[in-house]
């Protein structure tokens, strides 16, 4: 059985989103939202950044990575929607956000 998400109410007003693995072990906690309805949007965008959001590793043992500096060329392409490689994507936000 896949994960599951569970709506609860927190402990200082509001509701929480805990997501649960396929056995039932807590695999995260989200903010409180003040209305359900905000909970389940929250649902909503979880899902869409677990589907398609990039893991950034802040641990102290992670890799550091020199900066990549691109050409103007590259600029230029990058600018007129040409596609980037995978490992100079950055996460964008939803526009309007």
């Amino acid at each position: 059985m896949a994960g599951y998400f569970e709506l609860v109410d927190a402990p200082d007003g509001g509701y929480r989103i805990r997501l649960l693995d396929g056995s039932g072990a807590l695999m995260a906690v989200s903010v409180t939202f003040p209305t359900k309805r905000a909970a389940v949007a929250g649902v909503a965008r979880a899902r869409e950044i677990a589907g398609m959001g990039l893991v950034r590793d802040h641990c102290k043992d992670a890799v550091k990575r020199p900066a990549v500096h691109t050409t103007k060329p590259a600029r230029k392409a990058a600018a007129a929607g040409a596609p980037r490689t995978p490992a100079l994507q950055t996460p964008r936000s939803p526009a309007g956000h």
